[in-house]
Protein backbone atom coordinates (compact mmCIF):
# COMPACT_ATOMS: atom_id res chain seq x y z
CA UNK A 1 0.00 0.00 0.00
CA UNK A 2 0.93 3.35 -0.74
CA UNK A 3 2.59 5.61 2.08
CA UNK A 4 0.40 8.45 2.79
CA UNK A 5 3.58 10.70 2.71
CA UNK A 6 3.20 9.78 -1.47
CA UNK A 7 -0.02 11.66 -1.38
CA UNK A 8 -0.48 14.36 -3.56
CA UNK A 9 -2.38 17.84 -1.72
CA UNK A 10 -4.04 20.53 -3.67
CA UNK A 11 -3.91 24.27 -1.92
CA UNK A 12 -6.92 26.48 -1.56
CA UNK A 13 -5.06 28.46 -4.24
CA UNK A 14 -5.57 25.25 -6.72
CA UNK A 15 -1.49 24.54 -7.00
CA UNK A 16 -0.71 20.96 -5.88
CA UNK A 17 2.23 19.44 -4.12
CA UNK A 18 3.66 16.03 -5.01
CA UNK A 19 3.93 14.67 -1.79
CA UNK A 20 3.45 15.12 1.81
CA UNK A 21 6.61 16.26 3.40
CA UNK A 22 8.47 19.79 3.37
CA UNK A 23 11.89 21.03 3.76
CA UNK A 24 11.50 23.39 6.28
CA UNK A 25 13.81 26.92 6.29
CA UNK A 26 17.21 26.62 6.75
CA UNK A 27 19.77 29.06 6.86
CA UNK A 28 22.25 28.89 4.59
CA UNK A 29 24.99 31.64 4.30
CA UNK A 30 25.95 31.37 0.85
CA UNK A 31 25.15 34.65 -1.04
CA UNK A 32 28.01 36.85 -2.45
CA UNK A 33 28.73 39.60 -0.75
CA UNK A 34 26.27 41.53 -2.99
CA UNK A 35 23.80 39.66 -1.50
CA UNK A 36 22.98 38.12 -4.69
CA UNK A 37 21.94 34.13 -5.29
CA UNK A 38 25.51 32.17 -5.99
CA UNK A 39 26.40 28.50 -7.64
CA UNK A 40 26.76 27.14 -4.30
CA UNK A 41 23.05 28.05 -3.60
CA UNK A 42 21.80 26.37 -6.40
CA UNK A 43 24.03 23.10 -6.42
CA UNK A 44 22.42 22.91 -2.92
CA UNK A 45 18.89 23.44 -3.55
CA UNK A 46 19.46 20.87 -7.28
CA UNK A 47 20.79 18.20 -4.57
CA UNK A 48 17.38 18.72 -2.38
CA UNK A 49 15.04 19.07 -5.17
CA UNK A 50 16.73 15.48 -6.33
CA UNK A 51 16.07 13.98 -3.18
CA UNK A 52 11.92 13.55 -3.30
CA UNK A 53 10.87 16.31 -0.95
CA UNK A 54 7.37 17.68 -1.93
CA UNK A 55 8.01 21.24 -0.93
CA UNK A 56 11.63 22.91 -0.78
CA UNK A 57 11.41 25.99 1.38
CA UNK A 58 14.17 28.57 0.98
CA UNK A 59 16.44 29.86 3.76
CA UNK A 60 14.76 33.39 5.10
CA UNK A 61 15.20 36.30 1.87
CA UNK A 62 15.58 39.52 3.71
CA UNK A 63 13.79 42.02 2.41
CA UNK A 64 16.12 44.95 3.98
CA UNK A 65 19.56 44.73 3.30
CA UNK A 66 20.40 46.95 6.16
CA UNK A 67 19.05 44.12 8.56
CA UNK A 68 19.72 40.52 7.81
CA UNK A 69 19.44 37.56 10.14
CA UNK A 70 23.23 37.01 9.34
CA UNK A 71 25.87 38.16 6.83
CA UNK A 72 25.21 35.23 3.92
CA UNK A 73 21.29 35.46 3.82
CA UNK A 74 20.02 36.78 0.00
CA UNK A 75 18.13 39.79 -0.32
CA UNK A 76 15.88 41.07 -2.58
CA UNK A 77 15.82 44.91 -3.95
CA UNK A 78 16.13 47.50 -6.11
CA UNK A 79 19.97 46.21 -6.71
CA UNK A 80 19.14 42.28 -6.94
CA UNK A 81 20.70 40.38 -9.53
CA UNK A 82 17.54 38.74 -11.08
CA UNK A 83 18.81 36.03 -13.60
CA UNK A 84 21.05 34.68 -10.75
CA UNK A 85 17.48 34.37 -8.85
CA UNK A 86 15.67 32.59 -11.80
CA UNK A 87 18.65 30.49 -11.92
CA UNK A 88 18.35 29.82 -8.09
CA UNK A 89 14.30 29.12 -9.04
CA UNK A 90 14.66 26.97 -11.43
CA UNK A 91 17.58 24.67 -9.72
CA UNK A 92 15.20 24.43 -6.89
CA UNK A 93 12.71 22.65 -8.40
CA UNK A 94 14.66 20.27 -11.17
CA UNK A 95 13.24 17.29 -9.64
CA UNK A 96 9.72 17.73 -9.97
CA UNK A 97 8.99 19.18 -6.39
CA UNK A 98 7.75 23.01 -5.98
CA UNK A 99 10.18 25.38 -4.48
CA UNK A 100 8.85 28.16 -2.57
CA UNK A 101 10.36 31.55 -0.94
CA UNK A 102 10.42 32.44 2.81
CA UNK A 103 10.34 36.39 3.21
CA UNK A 104 12.01 37.50 6.33
CA UNK A 105 13.23 40.57 8.50
CA UNK A 106 15.19 40.26 11.75
CA UNK A 107 13.89 43.24 13.53
CA UNK A 108 16.20 42.93 16.90
CA UNK A 109 17.39 39.62 16.15
CA UNK A 110 19.83 41.22 13.61
CA UNK A 111 23.41 40.60 14.83
CA UNK A 112 25.76 43.48 15.86
CA UNK A 113 27.88 42.47 13.14
CA UNK A 114 25.59 43.36 10.60
CA UNK A 115 24.22 46.59 11.92
CA UNK A 116 24.86 47.57 15.35
CA UNK A 117 21.19 49.86 15.23
CA UNK A 118 18.60 47.10 14.57
CA UNK A 119 14.49 48.13 14.11
CA UNK A 120 12.05 46.65 16.60
CA UNK A 121 8.84 47.09 17.75
CA UNK A 122 9.82 48.44 21.39
CA UNK A 123 12.97 48.63 22.33
CA UNK A 124 13.64 45.04 24.31
CA UNK A 125 16.73 43.43 23.34
CA UNK A 126 17.63 40.10 22.62
CA UNK A 127 20.10 38.64 25.28
CA UNK A 128 22.31 35.55 23.37
CA UNK A 129 26.21 35.49 23.46
CA UNK A 130 26.17 39.24 23.18
CA UNK A 131 25.37 38.77 19.72
CA UNK A 132 22.08 41.66 19.74
CA UNK A 133 22.57 45.19 20.11
CA UNK A 134 19.95 47.37 21.70
CA UNK A 135 16.96 47.76 19.03
CA UNK A 136 15.05 51.03 17.97
CA UNK A 137 10.94 50.97 18.13
CA UNK A 138 10.08 51.32 14.67
CA UNK A 139 8.02 54.22 13.76
CA UNK A 140 4.93 53.97 11.88
CA UNK A 141 6.52 54.83 8.34
CA UNK A 142 9.06 52.54 9.12
CA UNK A 143 6.55 49.47 9.65
CA UNK A 144 4.46 50.93 6.18
CA UNK A 145 7.92 50.56 4.71
CA UNK A 146 8.34 47.01 5.84
CA UNK A 147 4.76 46.30 4.52
CA UNK A 148 5.85 47.44 1.09
CA UNK A 149 9.42 45.40 1.15
CA UNK A 150 7.66 42.10 2.07
CA UNK A 151 4.81 43.06 -0.83
CA UNK A 152 7.67 43.59 -3.36
CA UNK A 153 9.98 40.69 -2.73
CA UNK A 154 7.28 38.32 -2.98
CA UNK A 155 6.35 39.60 -6.45
CA UNK A 156 10.30 39.18 -7.13
CA UNK A 157 9.52 36.06 -6.49
CA UNK A 158 6.56 34.97 -8.41
CA UNK A 159 8.50 36.91 -11.17
CA UNK A 160 11.77 35.32 -10.88
CA UNK A 161 9.72 31.51 -11.26
CA UNK A 162 9.45 30.72 -7.66
CA UNK A 163 6.16 28.63 -7.13
CA UNK A 164 5.11 30.09 -3.90
CA UNK A 165 6.39 31.95 -0.88
CA UNK A 166 6.19 31.66 2.81
CA UNK A 167 5.95 34.49 5.59
CA UNK A 168 8.05 33.80 8.34
CA UNK A 169 5.47 35.09 11.38
CA UNK A 170 7.65 32.42 13.39
CA UNK A 171 10.96 32.28 15.81
CA UNK A 172 11.05 35.37 17.15
CA UNK A 173 11.80 37.69 13.73
CA UNK A 174 9.58 40.64 13.00
CA UNK A 175 6.38 39.86 12.38
CA UNK A 176 7.10 36.90 15.10
CA UNK A 177 8.19 39.72 17.42
CA UNK A 178 4.81 42.32 16.76
CA UNK A 179 2.69 39.25 18.07
CA UNK A 180 5.02 38.70 21.35
CA UNK A 181 3.79 40.98 24.23
CA UNK A 182 7.17 40.91 25.56
CA UNK A 183 9.15 41.93 22.18
CA UNK A 184 5.88 44.57 21.57
CA UNK A 185 5.48 46.86 24.26
CA UNK A 186 3.67 49.66 21.67
CA UNK A 187 0.68 51.41 23.09
CA UNK A 188 -0.34 52.36 19.70
CA UNK A 189 -2.65 50.52 17.04
CA UNK A 190 0.46 48.29 16.27
CA UNK A 191 0.69 47.03 19.98
CA UNK A 192 -1.18 46.04 23.35
CA UNK A 193 -4.39 43.54 22.26
CA UNK A 194 -4.02 40.66 20.28
CA UNK A 195 -5.67 42.19 17.14
CA UNK A 196 -3.13 44.94 17.55
CA UNK A 197 0.07 43.03 17.66
CA UNK A 198 -1.44 41.14 14.78
CA UNK A 199 -2.56 43.70 12.90
CA UNK A 200 1.25 43.92 10.80
CA UNK A 201 1.14 40.08 9.87
CA UNK A 202 -2.32 40.67 8.45
CA UNK A 203 -1.29 43.36 6.91
CA UNK A 204 1.99 42.20 5.30
CA UNK A 205 -0.05 38.90 4.14
CA UNK A 206 -3.31 41.00 2.60
CA UNK A 207 -0.57 43.34 0.96
CA UNK A 208 1.45 40.41 -0.50
CA UNK A 209 -1.68 38.11 -1.77
CA UNK A 210 -3.13 41.73 -3.69
CA UNK A 211 0.68 41.93 -5.80
CA UNK A 212 0.88 38.20 -6.56
CA UNK A 213 -2.79 37.31 -7.08
CA UNK A 214 -5.04 34.82 -5.67
CA UNK A 215 -3.35 31.37 -7.91
CA UNK A 216 -0.25 31.59 -6.57
CA UNK A 217 0.39 30.17 -3.20
CA UNK A 218 1.27 32.44 0.09
CA UNK A 219 2.02 30.01 3.12
CA UNK A 220 3.31 31.45 6.86
CA UNK A 221 5.31 29.89 9.20
CA UNK A 222 3.86 30.50 12.85
CA UNK A 223 4.76 29.49 16.44
CA UNK A 224 2.51 27.96 18.50
CA UNK A 225 3.77 29.45 21.64
CA UNK A 226 7.29 31.36 22.07
CA UNK A 227 7.94 29.32 25.57
CA UNK A 228 8.55 32.62 26.66
CA UNK A 229 7.04 33.74 30.09
CA UNK A 230 4.47 36.27 29.07
CA UNK A 231 5.18 36.12 25.64
CA UNK A 232 2.92 34.69 22.72
CA UNK A 233 0.66 32.01 24.06
CA UNK A 234 -1.27 28.60 22.46
CA UNK A 235 -4.27 30.95 22.91
CA UNK A 236 -2.88 33.17 21.01
CA UNK A 237 -1.90 30.96 18.12
CA UNK A 238 -5.26 29.87 18.06
CA UNK A 239 -7.01 33.43 17.64
CA UNK A 240 -4.70 34.13 14.72
CA UNK A 241 -4.73 31.64 13.19
CA UNK A 242 -8.61 31.95 13.11
CA UNK A 243 -7.58 35.46 11.54
CA UNK A 244 -5.71 33.51 8.78
CA UNK A 245 -8.86 31.66 7.44
CA UNK A 246 -8.98 32.74 3.62
CA UNK A 247 -6.41 34.48 3.86
CA UNK A 248 -3.28 31.71 3.16
CA UNK A 249 -2.60 28.01 1.46
CA UNK A 250 -0.63 26.79 4.01
CA UNK A 251 0.42 27.00 7.26
CA UNK A 252 3.36 25.53 9.22
CA UNK A 253 3.50 25.20 12.72
CA UNK A 254 7.04 25.44 14.79
CA UNK A 255 8.10 27.76 17.91
CA UNK A 256 10.21 29.02 19.77
CA UNK A 257 12.67 31.96 19.52
CA UNK A 258 16.15 32.56 19.93
CA UNK A 259 15.79 33.06 23.72
CA UNK A 260 13.32 30.06 24.46
CA UNK A 261 15.12 26.90 22.43
CA UNK A 262 12.01 24.79 21.47
CA UNK A 263 12.91 26.11 17.46
CA UNK A 264 16.24 23.75 18.41
CA UNK A 265 14.27 20.61 19.81
CA UNK A 266 14.40 22.24 23.80
CA UNK A 267 11.39 23.47 26.06
CA UNK A 268 11.21 23.90 29.53
CA UNK A 269 7.34 24.13 28.96
CA UNK A 270 6.72 21.21 27.54
CA UNK A 271 5.00 18.82 29.90
CA UNK A 272 6.59 15.04 31.19
CA UNK A 273 5.38 12.61 29.42
CA UNK A 274 6.38 8.49 30.12
CA UNK A 275 5.74 5.40 27.81
CA UNK A 276 4.87 5.04 24.01
CA UNK A 277 3.42 9.01 24.66
CA UNK A 278 6.12 9.99 25.33
CA UNK A 279 7.89 9.14 22.32
CA UNK A 280 5.59 10.42 19.86
CA UNK A 281 5.79 13.85 22.15
CA UNK A 282 9.23 13.58 21.79
CA UNK A 283 9.49 13.09 18.24
CA UNK A 284 6.83 15.41 16.95
CA UNK A 285 6.66 18.15 20.29
CA UNK A 286 4.36 20.86 18.19
CA UNK A 287 1.68 17.62 17.06
CA UNK A 288 -0.12 18.28 20.48
CA UNK A 289 -0.56 22.31 20.05
CA UNK A 290 -1.20 21.57 16.25
CA UNK A 291 -4.53 19.22 17.10
CA UNK A 292 -5.69 22.53 18.93
CA UNK A 293 -4.75 24.65 16.13
CA UNK A 294 -6.22 22.24 13.75
CA UNK A 295 -10.02 22.45 15.21
CA UNK A 296 -9.82 26.01 14.06
CA UNK A 297 -7.96 26.53 10.79
CA UNK A 298 -9.34 26.17 7.69
CA UNK A 299 -5.85 26.00 5.83
CA UNK A 300 -3.52 23.31 5.19
CA UNK A 301 -1.46 22.56 8.09
CA UNK A 302 2.42 21.71 8.37
CA UNK A 303 4.21 20.89 11.35
CA UNK A 304 7.98 21.16 11.83
CA UNK A 305 9.86 20.11 15.01
CA UNK A 306 11.51 16.65 15.96
CA UNK A 307 9.78 14.10 13.19
CA UNK A 308 11.81 11.23 13.01
CA UNK A 309 9.80 7.94 12.63
CA UNK A 310 8.39 7.25 9.47
CA UNK A 311 5.05 5.33 11.21
CA UNK A 312 4.36 8.59 12.92
CA UNK A 313 4.68 11.10 10.00
CA UNK A 314 2.14 8.10 8.17
CA UNK A 315 -0.02 8.16 11.11
CA UNK A 316 -0.35 11.80 11.74
CA UNK A 317 -0.98 12.25 7.85
CA UNK A 318 -3.18 9.51 7.85
CA UNK A 319 -5.29 10.51 10.90
CA UNK A 320 -5.70 14.17 9.42
CA UNK A 321 -3.69 15.60 12.64
CA UNK A 322 -1.62 17.41 9.88
CA UNK A 323 -1.04 17.95 6.24
CA UNK A 324 2.20 18.02 5.71
CA UNK A 325 5.40 17.14 7.87
CA UNK A 326 8.41 19.40 7.91
CA UNK A 327 11.54 17.81 7.72
CA UNK A 328 14.92 20.14 8.14
CA UNK A 329 18.33 19.15 10.18
CA UNK A 330 17.72 15.28 8.67
CA UNK A 331 17.94 16.65 5.08
CA UNK A 332 21.20 18.44 6.04
CA UNK A 333 22.61 14.85 6.76
CA UNK A 334 20.84 12.74 4.32
CA UNK A 335 19.48 14.66 1.02
CA UNK A 336 17.50 11.64 0.00
CA UNK A 337 15.64 11.34 3.19
CA UNK A 338 12.36 12.21 2.16
CA UNK A 339 12.42 9.47 -1.17
CA UNK A 340 13.71 6.71 1.28
CA UNK A 341 10.95 7.66 3.19
CA UNK A 342 7.68 7.45 1.00
CA UNK A 343 9.50 4.31 -0.46
CA UNK A 344 9.93 2.81 2.68
CA UNK A 345 13.64 2.33 2.29
CA UNK A 346 14.26 3.89 5.65
CA UNK A 347 12.06 3.76 8.79
CA UNK A 348 13.66 6.25 10.52
CA UNK A 349 15.23 9.87 9.34
CA UNK A 350 18.97 11.05 10.74
CA UNK A 351 18.38 12.11 13.96
CA UNK A 352 21.85 13.63 15.39
CA UNK A 353 22.07 14.90 19.13
CA UNK A 354 25.05 16.73 17.99
CA UNK A 355 25.60 19.08 21.73
CA UNK A 356 25.50 15.41 23.53
CA UNK A 357 28.17 14.11 21.27
CA UNK A 358 30.17 16.48 21.75
CA UNK A 359 29.84 17.39 25.48
CA UNK A 360 28.41 13.98 27.01
CA UNK A 361 25.64 16.23 29.07
CA UNK A 362 22.80 17.85 28.87
CA UNK A 363 21.72 20.57 31.07
CA UNK A 364 19.26 23.14 31.71
CA UNK A 365 21.95 25.86 32.44
CA UNK A 366 21.73 28.94 30.28
CA UNK A 367 25.55 28.60 29.38
CA UNK A 368 24.30 25.38 27.79
CA UNK A 369 20.95 26.25 26.29
CA UNK A 370 23.51 28.65 24.38
CA UNK A 371 25.82 26.08 23.20
CA UNK A 372 23.13 23.62 22.02
CA UNK A 373 21.44 27.14 19.86
CA UNK A 374 25.27 26.62 18.01
CA UNK A 375 24.63 22.84 17.44
CA UNK A 376 22.75 25.17 14.64
CA UNK A 377 26.61 25.69 13.09
CA UNK A 378 27.18 22.09 12.58
CA UNK A 379 24.10 21.38 10.50
CA UNK A 380 25.01 24.87 8.60
CA UNK A 381 28.08 23.40 7.96
CA UNK A 382 26.67 20.03 6.16
CA UNK A 383 24.73 22.47 4.31
CA UNK A 384 28.08 23.97 2.84
CA UNK A 385 29.50 20.61 2.24
CA UNK A 386 25.91 19.94 0.03
CA UNK A 387 26.27 23.28 -1.38
CA UNK A 388 30.26 22.26 -2.59
CA UNK A 389 29.07 18.96 -3.72
CA UNK A 390 30.60 17.37 -0.84
CA UNK A 391 29.48 14.38 1.17
CA UNK A 392 28.83 15.83 4.72
CA UNK A 393 31.22 15.24 7.41
CA UNK A 394 30.21 13.55 10.08
CA UNK A 395 33.05 13.10 12.61
CA UNK A 396 32.86 17.08 12.62
CA UNK A 397 32.76 18.16 16.49
CA UNK A 398 30.06 20.67 17.07
CA UNK A 399 32.82 23.44 18.60
CA UNK A 400 35.08 23.00 15.81
CA UNK A 401 31.65 23.56 13.59
CA UNK A 402 31.20 26.63 15.90
CA UNK A 403 34.56 28.22 15.01
CA UNK A 404 34.77 27.33 11.54
CA UNK A 405 31.27 29.02 11.31
CA UNK A 406 32.14 32.38 13.10
CA UNK A 407 35.61 32.97 10.77
CA UNK A 408 33.23 32.43 8.20
CA UNK A 409 30.69 34.98 9.70
CA UNK A 410 33.12 37.39 10.37
CA UNK A 411 34.93 36.91 6.84
CA UNK A 412 31.36 37.33 5.06
CA UNK A 413 30.42 40.69 6.90
CA UNK A 414 34.10 42.52 6.35
CA UNK A 415 33.79 40.89 2.70
CA UNK A 416 29.91 42.61 2.26
CA UNK A 417 31.15 45.62 3.50
CA UNK A 418 34.30 45.76 0.97
CA UNK A 419 31.80 45.34 -1.51
CA UNK A 420 28.62 47.50 -0.36
CA UNK A 421 30.98 50.75 0.28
Amino acid sequence: MASPLSQTLTLPCGAVLPNRLLKSAMTENLADPHDNSTTALETLYARWSAGGTGLLISGNVMIDRRYLERAGNLVIDEKTDREALTRLAQAGKSGGNAFWMQISHPGRQCPRLVNPHPLAPSPVKVHLLGMFAQPTAMTTADIEDAIARYTQVALTAKETGFDGVQIHGAHGYLLSQFLSPVANRRSDEWGGPLENRARLLLRVIDSVREAVGPEFPVGLKLNSADFQKGGFTLEDCIAVVEMLNGRIDLLEISGGTYEALALFGQSGDAPPTTGRESTRRREAYFLDYARAIRAVAKMPLAVTGGFRDRALMEQAVADSEIDVVGLARPLCVDPDISRKLIQAEADRASDVDVTYLTLGAKSSSKLMRDIHAGSSYWFNYQINRLAAGLPVRMDMGQLAAMGVHMVGDFRRVMARKRAQK
